[in-house]
């Protein structure tokens, strides 16, 4: 288009003038208005191709979860459910979901929902057993809170059923997504720099309250029944095994003088020691009854340079939204080119499951070292 349609034969130079001014302003609202018509285009074209999630639960760290579903690009928060529709109402209205979200009364009205891709689930762990398989066997990838089961032949029951329906399975171990880990992971694997991996030690302990102490699912023996082990102790033993490139232990003992229980035999607070064939040992620590700490210590045998606290890593998404991306991604996979599941998150989420299993065991045991 030209600005010539305005004015026909300019005279003078203020005509000149104003008649390439119009040419401009013409220009640019058509470039504006198309720009503005590809970025509208490229936002509904990520809407349609974004996965569909509904949240199973209204856990606290439900709240955290959905903010993150929001957040990341290709992903849409589109339903939840409460064992109430009015609760299931309630915590999405608090919590930023969409107008035409919906809401269920019924874990099983959520799960019947075919419009609905992947389900997250923030159940008390003892209720994994039975709706992860209920959601895999009505075609719904997978993303649950840890700890994944009670134990591992309950983890290997669910996974087989998400694989033999061909559902992406994935742990909510947040930090596992945040690129600050794989910068990590690149420092470790350098052997000019590292070295060899001799020692890991890892500490997540928190003071909680005498309210938590006494209501807290986390300290029910019929809910989460691994207690502090299940939920502070999952990422000590999940850092452990990211340090030795998932390789299982020889032996892991519980260790004796850490151990506390409540009054329902649920653990408040243990540790426990890991050693491999090649003398690499591990310790760690986790509790309820601690001062806030969350440590991760790694030593080679080789020293730093530079050290990593000098290192600084940016990201566009906080750790949750970035798991959150990461499932949505391993899901439209699947869904545009019918790709298996990655079985990457599944096996680490069993090895996990496995040490802590062995953790529990060795208390059992009078603190004697348990082989894996």
């Amino acid at each position: 288009m030209r600005a010539a349609c305005y004015l026909s034969n300019p005279h003078s130079d203020a005509q000149r003038e104003r008649a390439r001014e119009r040419d401009m302003a013409i220009r640019f609202r058509i470039t504006s208005c198309a720009a503005t018509t590809e970025k509208e285009n490229k936002m509904e074209a990520e809407q349609e191709a974004a996965v569909r999630i509904g949240v199973m639960g209204c856990a606290t760290i439900a709240k955290k979860v959905s903010r993150a579903i929001r957040l990341a690009p290709n992903a849409r928060l589109v339903a939840v459910a409460s064992r109430t529709a009015e609760k299931a109402r309630r915590f999405a209205m608090e919590n930023g979901f969409p107008e035409d979200a919906r809401v269920c009364g019924s874990y099983e009205e959520l799960l019947e929902d075919p419009a609905m891709d992947a389900v997250y689930m923030p159940l008390p762990t003892s209720l994994h057993r039975r709706w992860v398989p209920e959601a895999a066997r009505r075609g719904k990838h997978i993303l649950v809170e840890k700890p994944a089961a009670l134990a591992a032949r309950e983890l290997e029951e669910m996974l087989v059923v998400c694989e033999d329906m061909g559902v992406q399975f994935m742990d909510g171990t947040m930090w596992m997504h945040h690129p600050r880990t794989a910068k990590m992971r690149e420092l470790l694997s350098d052997a000019s720099l590292f070295g060899d991996l001799r020692w890991v030690n890892s500490a997540f302990t928190f003071a909680a309250t005498d309210y938590f102490l006494k209501n807290d699912i986390r300290v029910k023996p019929d809910l989460d029944a691994l207690g502090a082990l299940g939920d502070a102790g999952w990422y000590c033993i999940r850092s452990i095994l990211w340090a030795a490139d998932y390789e299982l232990p020889k032996t892991v003992t519980a260790i004796r003088g850490t151990v506390s229980r409540n009054a329902a035999g649920v653990l408040l607070s243990c540790g426990s020691s890991l050693l491999w064939d090649d003398e690499k040992v591990a310790t760690f620590h986790c509790s309820f009854n601690s001062n806030l700490t969350t440590n991760f210590t790694v030593s080679g045998t080789r020293g730093w340079s530079p050290l990593p606290t000098q290192l600084h890593v940016a990201t566009d998404l906080p750790q949750e939204a970035c798991l959150v991306r990461e499932f949505a991604r391993l899901v439209r996979a699947i869904i545009d080119s019918g790709s298996k599941p990655d079985q990457k998150w599944p096996v680490i989420t069993k090895k996990t499951q496995m040490v802590l299993d062995a953790v529990k065991a060795s208390i059992g045991k009078g603190y004697e070292p348990v082989s894996l």
